[in-house]
């Protein structure tokens, strides 16, 4: 009898988590199984999960339930859960989610295609794949994972024991991945990690090796990078994002804080002045780098002159995008127990009071680009404008451009646009023809 299958995938959390699931997906592309987009069509599921803090392992237990649903009222048979969440929590959700058909770690990845068939109690026959990644991103940008785990261990964090130890990839494997990724039509290569600046800390390699290696290959128009911890932001590296024309000028660079008090009680190594002359020397030797940044508010023993000093800090930088989340109390992380926890309460109040600071900067900010022109990547289409990304615009995280064009434009093309305004969340902008890539 011949064995034919409907797999559907979800994936939840960073695009770290997103890579994985990619390599996942590949496996199966063969012919004992089809790939479909809804979930109610789908034989097996896989669903890879996060568990970075609680409230994303609720939505990761509650995409479980809402999934296994479809056993019920779907074509659902087997449901097999891999990621953070099942690395965390592999025998708790054995044992407390009935319908679970399988838990896969990620020593298992390998082995994936084999434990569905085992499931089914079917015969498994190794094939050769054509490709050891299929993309879940439009075909122009791709995330390249260069390292996983992490050894920052900040208080609040559960990554390391999650993941375990930071462990990079070796420099040429990475570029045989980006080489395979552009001659696939891919412009954007956005390199990934939990902290890419500690890139080749454990194999004698470095970062700045791996871009001018990267910088190399034909067709690769930009390189990207997620994320960089101050502290490791070196002079070397600053000239080769710098000198790099393929590296644009663009960080996200993780703060969480800028009171000192705060960021040492978070095992942060890096403290107020040396953040605030790192800021100064990128603007000063990078005058068009932008900063992205992430901070936290509520951690323990953070007090309103702490946190008056993050407000200040924000109104003089006016850093170019910022994302905000409140302290969650993890347990088996050292802050779990810090004394002095703040009331969800006042973290609310805190972080509704920095968010709509923030958004009173940045509008100020954006709309002072009005009349600059850009050259921007092609993501899509929206109606009778294109939607695209200048430099200083992650995918899903920054703020894009809405513009008409006088031409047709396919996604991954490069065009130059004006920006003519910006709304709440969004730049409108004007193609200029003239402009060339």
């Amino acid at each position: 009898m011949e064995f034919k299958k409907t797999i559907g995938f979800i994936s939840l959390g960073c695009d770290k988590n997103r890579v994985d699931l990619e390599h996942i997906i590949a496996k199966f592309n063969r012919e004992e199984f089809v790939f479909t987009k809804d979930e109610s069509e789908a034989n097996i599921l896989i669903i890879n999960t996060c568990a970075f803090i609680e409230p994303a392992r609720e939505e990761a237990r509650d995409t479980i339930l809402e999934m296994l649903n479809y056993k019920k009222t779907g074509k659902l048979e087997k449901l097999i859960v891999t990621g953070c969440l099942a690395i965390l929590q592999k025998q708790e959700l054995i044992q407390q989610i009935a319908g679970i058909d399988a838990v896969v770690l990620p020593e298992d990845y390998n082995n994936i295609v084999q434990i569905v068939f085992d499931l089914y109690k079917q015969k498994f026959k190794a094939v050769q794949l054509q490709q050891t990644r299929l993309l879940t991103t439009p075909y122009h940008y791709a995330y390249v994972k260069i390292a996983d785990g992490c050894n920052n261990y900040c208080s609040f964090c559960k990554i390391p024991y999650i993941r375990g130890n930071y462990k990079s990839r070796k420099t040429n494997e990475i570029v045989d991945e980006v080489k395979d990724l552009v001659n696939r039509g891919v412009k954007e290569i956005i390199l990934v990690a939990q902290d890419v600046t500690r890139f080749g800390i454990d194999t004698g390699e470095s970062l700045v090796e791996l871009l001018q290696q990267l910088g190399r290959i034909k067709n690769l128009v930009w390189i990207r990078l997620l994320y960089l911890y101050p502290d490791l932001i070196t002079d070397d590296l600053i000239e080769e994002i710098n000198n790099n024309p393929k590296v644009v000028h663009y960080v996200d660079m993780p703060l969480q804080h800028i009171s000192d008090d705060v960021l040492s009680l978070m095992k942060r190594r890096s403290r107020k002045i040396e953040i605030l002359e790192l800021i100064n020397k990128l603007r000063t030797q990078i005058p068009d780098i932008k900063i992205r940044s992430t901070f936290m508010v509520g951690f323990p023993g953070e007090t309103k002159e702490d946190f008056k000093q993050l407000c200040e800090f924000l109104k003089k930088y006016k850093l170019d995008n910022v994302g905000f989340f409140k302290f969650f109390r993890e347990e088996g992380t050292s802050a779990y127990n810090l004394p002095e926890q703040v009331e969800e309460r006042q973290k609310d109040k805190r972080l509704g009071k920095i968010e709509t600071l923030q958004q009173k900067i940045i509008v100020s900010k954006n709309r002072s680009l009005k009349g600059e022109t850009f050259k921007v990547i092609v993501d899509g289409k929206d109606g009778d404008y294109y939607i695209g990304r200048p430099y200083f615009s992650a995918p899903d995280v920054d703020y894009v451009i809405y513009f008409r064009s006088f031409y047709k434009l396919l996604p991954g093309a490069f065009v130059d646009v004006t920006i003519t305004n910006f709304k709440d969340y969004y730049f409108i902008g004007v193609h200029d023809k003239n402009s060339t890539y």
